[in-house]
């Protein structure tokens, strides 16, 4: 069952093998009471049946054999406990006594007391025998002498040490229990207070908590809430800047959308109307392609959505998308190829690849003056951590300075004078799916002078 309280918890592994110990310790107690009970009732035993076969002697020939009332007397502990006697002759002939009291088996043979268990007349009994040199006899003649109790007094005394151990332990439990409640109330006391710390925090509040404070055991959980809030903070940041951004890259081609159609409506002429309207389409492409990278960035984001696993033939894929920008290659005139040298294959998010694949090629494409070469090289192959899924893409335009290559995966970052109408998150799209797919992205210059954008990911 599961328990929701911490404090129970720890009260449960706690107090739980506690009563365990405790019970076993009841149960030593009570075999312990039960040894000590018999050892002193079969000291009686033995001390009664040593003054009876004592007190027997033969005069005359004549066998005298009376009890002594110190032999019975011994039993009377106030528990009402009955006790039965019987002496024997060697011959077996019954000298006084029950005749038909229990005898051990085998007889006794020394003269040491033998102790045993049985039942007389309905009653449970614990007994012992002696065999025992009749006195006055000139023969070595024996005689032996059987003495049992009932019970009663044995179960009693059972009864006083045992329980009086268990109330010592019961009482310790309890005693347990209320010092473990008072050290868990104290013990917890810092959690509490560094929730409290936590929930008086301002919503944007996101300063790291002092460590100081706490034992050395939450010193962990307090770094691990720095860490996260510290993440958190970043991303925060990362998406105000993110909107921001966005707010001004939608807000020129937008006010460029607005004057074209105002011009369009306010124009007379036929020519100028058609160049505002084309102007307009040309702005709502541009504004369509913009809304389509923001989304692929934002479902590209870590935690965004629920990411597919699945194979991925990064030939297959690029091929795919070469045939759906083949016409931009065509009106640039640009020689677009693709060169597979291994199967490579990897795993991971086959749709959200195919949208890193086209930004590489289309930026490519984009920055690459006519008559330029745009090729896509797909390998695979065991790299330094095993096997690896590597495309390429190169071209032969301008290329990225090496001090800028750090920068432009970052969001709308564009390089300065670079031509070309870029929006500046392609890059940024696919740094985010290759590290959602474990995988690295490198910039370098390509053998035509352009840039060379190398991505390796884990093979299959």
């Amino acid at each position: 069952m599961r328990i929701d309280s911490l404090r129970l918890q720890l009260l449960r592994w706690l107090l739980l093998p506690l009563a365990g110990l405790v019970a076993v310790n009841v149960f030593t107690s009570w075999r312990q009471a039960s040894a000590t009970a018999d050892l002193v009732t079969d000291r009686t035993l033995d001390a009664s049946v040593r003054a009876i076969a004592e007190d027997v002697r033969i005069d005359r020939g004549v066998i005298d054999a009376i009890v002594p009332p110190v032999a019975l007397e011994m039993f009377d502990t106030g528990h009402r406990d009955r006790v039965f006697y019987r002496v024997d002759t060697a011959a077996g002939r019954l000298l006084t006594g029950y005749p038909d009291l229990p005898l051990p088996e085998p007889p006794p043979k020394a003269s040491a007391p033998v102790h045993f268990t049985g039942s007389y007349r309905g009653n449970d009994l614990r007994l012992a025998a002696l065999s025992y040199p009749l006195v006055g006899a000139t023969d070595g003649e024996r005689v032996t002498v059987v003495v049992g109790v009932t019970l009663a007094g044995h179960a009693a005394m059972v009864r006083e040490l045992w329980v009086g151990n268990f109330g010592q332990q019961l009482i310790l439990l309890v005693a347990a229990g209320v010092l473990v409640i008072i050290g868990l109330g104290r013990g917890l006391a810092p959690l509490m207070r560094l929730r409290e710390a936590v929930m008086e925090k301002g919503r944007d509040d996101l300063s790291p908590l002092p460590d100081h404070a706490v034992q050395s055991e939450l010193r962990p959980l307090v770094a691990a809430l720095n860490t996260y809030m510290g993440r958190v903070a970043g991303q925060m940041a990362a998406q105000r800047r993110f909107v921001a951004n966005a707010a001004h890259q939608l807000r020129t081609p937008l006010a460029l959308l607005s004057t074209q159609v105002a011009f369009a409506r306010r124009t007379g002429e036929a020519a100028e109307r058609a160049e505002a309207l084309a102007g307009a389409e040309e702005s709502t492409r541009r504004l369509a392609r913009l809304a389509s990278q923001l989304l692929t960035l934002s479902r590209a984001e870590p935690g965004s959505r629920r990411p597919r696993d699945e194979d991925i033939d990064l030939a297959q894929s690029a091929r795919q998308v070469l045939e759906g920008l083949a016409h931009l290659a065509v009106e640039r005139d640009i020689d677009l190829g693709l060169d597979v040298n291994a199967a490579a294959v990897t795993r991971g998010d086959g749709a959200m690849m195919r949208e890193a694949v086209v930004n590489l090629v289309e930026n490519a494409l984009r920055y690459t003056p006519k008559g330029g070469t745009v090729t896509v090289t797909v390998d695979g192959g065991a790299g330094e951590a095993g096997s690896e899924a590597v495309l390429v893409v190169e071209d032969s335009g301008p290329g990225i300075p090496l001090e800028e290559r750090d920068k432009v995966f970052e969001r709308f970052y564009r390089v300065l004078g670079t031509p070309g109408e870029g929006s500046g998150i392609g890059l940024s799209i696919v740094r985010e799916v290759v590290d959602g797919a474990g995988g690295t992205l490198v910039l370098g210059t390509a053998a035509a002078g352009g840039l060379r954008v190398e991505m390796r990911l884990p093979g299959v």
